[in-house]
């Protein structure tokens, strides 16, 4: 069976991405069954984060193209993307990491668009350091959508079979609200149904919370619930996705992680991520839904002040790296039902 390739972005070097990519590929030899990972990124950083951890700098191998990896249990396969980062200082905000963070994402971009990897699985970069770099991105998940050129995307929180779809994510609360449009709204919906579909679970119930407390409680706390959300959920019904909501956030969340709830759909940043990490901790990961290849990444930021204490915690990038390898061979179906909607 050929294996999927996954191009391993290694986010801002002066963060964990690193030793967490080090941890990752040199201690869990399963992942070899799964995938071939290549690392894009830099060699210098790499070598200093296998370092980090304990291990042989020997294990690392430079290669110029995703072809070339071998894929040997105990190495690491990195393709050195721009100058070398060896001068970036570990856990400083640096504009040279920030713009490095940029172009690993740009170049395993253009492999995937070459059909060179078939999936990206992306450790953390640090937003500050990305727009000091001249990269004026909110996050990950813009920059792949720019790249790609796709309008209709949605970060997904995902911890087993339960998938949190995000209307807004890096923007003010102001502009968050401001954001969530009634074509905004039934755009996701239908992403969440596509994905649904591709999962053949097309009846799957989608449940959307509200903006607002008690999803409005019929105008009393806002108006939004009923004069946006409200009419896309119907849409939504009419388009023949099993959707349900607005309803208030505090019910609805609590009853997805009971189970009730696979599919969720909430208004902004915090509304998901807040108890999504509070409950799964490292055991979630984001994939973007509306890209035509598979991208998961590490549900946690560079965390500068443990980087270069080889400390850091690597549960999340390989649970990345599997949930890349087990959805990248049938994305294509994904794509095909989101372009469809």
């Amino acid at each position: 069976m050929t294996l999927p390739v996954l191009a391993i972005t290694l986010g801002d070097v002066a963060g964990i991405g690193p030793e967490i990519t080090a941890k990752s590929l040199l201690g869990h030899d399963d992942l070899r069954t799964k995938c071939t990972p290549v690392v894009i990124g830099d060699i210098a950083s790499v070598k200093r984060g296998v370092a980090f951890v304990g291990g042989d700098v020997e294990a690392v191998r430079e290669i110029s193209a995703p072809g070339e990896a071998k894929n040997i249990p105990g190495t690491i396969e990195v393709i050195q993307v721009g100058p070398s980062l060896a001068e970036v200082g570990v856990g400083e905000l640096s504009a040279a990491a920030g713009d490095g963070s940029y172009r690993f994402v740009v170049e395993a971009c253009r492999l995937a668009r070459e059909g060179e990897v078939d999936g990206i699985v992306t450790a953390p970069l640090n937003k500050a350091a990305m727009h000091a770099g001249g990269h004026n991105f909110p996050g990950h998940t813009e920059l792949l959508a720019h790249e790609f050129g796709v309008k209709d995307y949605s970060l997904v929180l995902s911890a087993g079979d339960l998938y949190f779809f995000h209307l807004t994510t890096h923007v003010s609360m102001k502009q968050a609200i401001e954001n969530i449009t009634f074509d905004r709204t039934l755009s996701v919906l239908k992403l969440a149904g596509a994905f649904a579909e591709s999962m053949g679970t097309p009846e799957e119930r989608i449940g959307l919370a509200g903006l607002n407390p008690h999803a409005g409680e019929n105008r009393l706390f806002g108006d939004e619930d009923a004069d946006v959300l409200t009419p896309s959920v119907e849409a939504a019904q009419e388009h023949g996705l099993n959707v349900v909501g607005p309803l208030p956030g505090d019910a609805l969340i609590p009853a997805a992680v009971r189970g009730n709830y696979n599919l969720v759909v909430v208004c902004y940043h915090d509304q998901g991520h807040a108890p999504f990490k509070a409950v799964y901790g490292d055991d979630g990961v984001n994939i973007t839904v509306g890209l035509p290849v598979v991208r998961v990444s590490v549900d946690h930021g560079t965390a500068f002040d443990i980087a270069g204490e080889g400390i850091a915690r690597e549960a999340s990038l390989v649970l990345s790296i599997e949930r890349a390898a087990t959805l990248a061979p049938e994305w294509g179906v994904v794509w095909d039902a989101a372009q469809a909607m």
